[in-house]
């Protein structure tokens, strides 16, 4: 393992990658601690305890801290998730721009310039609405968050937001384009990975006073490993679809002839249809924050907390959802088959054609369901964590989902470059009587 590390940096295209995603995930948390002006720093900070294990919370550690900070970051990336969830909802029901997602690069950069336009706009509404909360927010000393609430404030948070917004969406496609790894992704896993530290602190603060156990310390110690080690096998399971191809000869080679298998993730979606549930989830606190004050406002904030039955069910939910919606985007069964048949590959016992895409979407199904309920069950564990065992952290759901995604994602582009150069990557194989394994 140690070497292969060391070979990251023997690579100088690598290398010079690495780097980068380092060097911009470092300005992303620079930028995190800049506060706005007119901020009462103590005030949110005195706010902030008393929201950790609320949406609010919830939302803060998706944007890394910065929202406890009200730092320019503090919109995150999730307008650009937002904005990426409407523009493929509506792909599948306008033609033009179902259209241009089959039309290949051109249609994609098309595609991601509309993105980026919904994000402007999103942000711009969310903006507006962060900082009427803002204006009305209150330490539990009664004392205001902003020191001089005024339109001139106002327009200042908003411009500021919305630029950070723009300014963040922009690292991550960097880190794409020329790090390694999904830039949007990896700026959310390192807001994540950073609450680790002080939830290590607050956890063994708790045990110290006495505020939990030493046993439910043990036991939620243990669980970190169970759960961990179920969703790094989810992320990697797969059913193996046995695939033969019939001997072709073009001109004096022959083709074909060869057993191999469809490879189908159990976990097809990875994390995104997490991170789309948890952005939408954030749609009806954005309407509340333009009426702070108002009843309707605060049933909403009440209703929509983590805990809730409501908020519970409607999170499982999205999630199911989102699994079998953006595995119809990315896997089609239709194509698969008559790929298949086109280069004469066929599935033994089933007919090619129609007959092996209902085969495979069958399969595909059964997968999808099971994956998603696990991942709706992993989703609301942190709540039942905290309701049974006073647990001081988002433990769990969305946060695991995301490390676990978004690690083994990278190491695999890593593994890939090194791989391709002819060294070792970070799972080497070895075999017992004659079956290859990783270890």
């Amino acid at each position: 393992m140690l070497q292969s590390f060391a070979d990251i940096f023997k690579i100088p295209e690598l290398k010079r990658r690495v780097l980068f995603t380092l060097g911009i995930l470092a300005i992303f948390r620079i930028g995190v601690a800049i506060p706005i002006p007119g901020i009462d720093a103590e005030a949110l900070r005195a706010f902030f305890e008393t929201q950790k294990h609320t949406l609010f919370g919830f939302l803060d550690m998706f944007s890394g801290g910065a929202l406890s900070r009200f730092s320019i970051f503090s919109l995150g990336i999730m307008p650009y998730i937002n904005a990426s969830i409407i523009i493929s909802l509506l792909q599948t029901v306008v033609p033009y721009l179902e259209k241009l997602s089959k039309e290949g690069e051109l249609g994609r950069k098309k595609i991601t310039q509309f993105t980026r336009y919904g994000t402007v706009l999103l942000a711009t509404v969310q903006a507006f609405g962060l900082s009427f909360m803002i204006m009305q927010m209150r330490a539990p000393d009664g004392s205001a968050v902003v020191r001089i609430p005024s339109l001139g404030f106002q327009l200042l948070t908003v411009l500021t937001l919305v630029t950070g917004t723009i300014f963040v969406m922009w690292l991550g496609e960097q880190i794409t384009e020329q790090g390694v790894g999904n830039g949007i992704s990896l700026i959310i896993f390192v807001g994540i990975v950073d609450r680790f530290p002080s939830s290590t602190k607050d956890l063994f603060r708790l045990l110290k006073i006495g505020e939990i156990s030493l046993f439910s310390v043990i036991f939620l110690l243990a669980l970190v490993l169970v759960v961990t080690g179920l969703v790094v096998w989810l992320e990697t399971a797969q059913r193996r679809i046995p695939v033969q191809y019939a001997k072709r000869v073009v001109g004096r080679r022959v083709y074909g002839g060869q057993n191999t298998y469809l490879p189908i993730r159990v976990d097809q979606q990875g994390v995104i249809a997490v991170i789309f549930a948890v952005s939408l989830l954030s749609a009806p606190l954005t309407v509340a924050q333009f009426f702070p004050n108002a009843p309707i406002a605060k049933k909403i904030v009440e209703w929509w907390s983590r805990g809730h039955i409501l908020y519970e069910i409607i999170y499982a939910g999205l999630i199911i959802f989102f699994c079998y919606f953006y595995s119809s985007i990315v896997f089609n069964p239709k194509d698969i088959a008559e790929n298949m048949r086109k280069w004469g590959g066929f599935i033994p016992g089933v007919r090619p054609g129609e007959m092996t895409a209902k085969y495979i979407e069958q399969i595909l199904n059964r997968l999808i369901l099971g994956g998603a309920i696990f991942v709706a069950a992993v989703a609301v564990l942190p709540d039942f964590l905290r309701a049974w065992f006073k647990a001081p952290f988002f433990f769990g759901g969305t946060s695991l989902l995301i490390i676990v995604g978004v690690a083994l994602d990278t190491v695999g582009q890593i593994e890939s470059h090194l791989i391709m150069r002819h060294y070792e990557g970070f799972l080497k194989k070895g075999k017992i009587k004659g079956r290859w394994f990783n270890v």
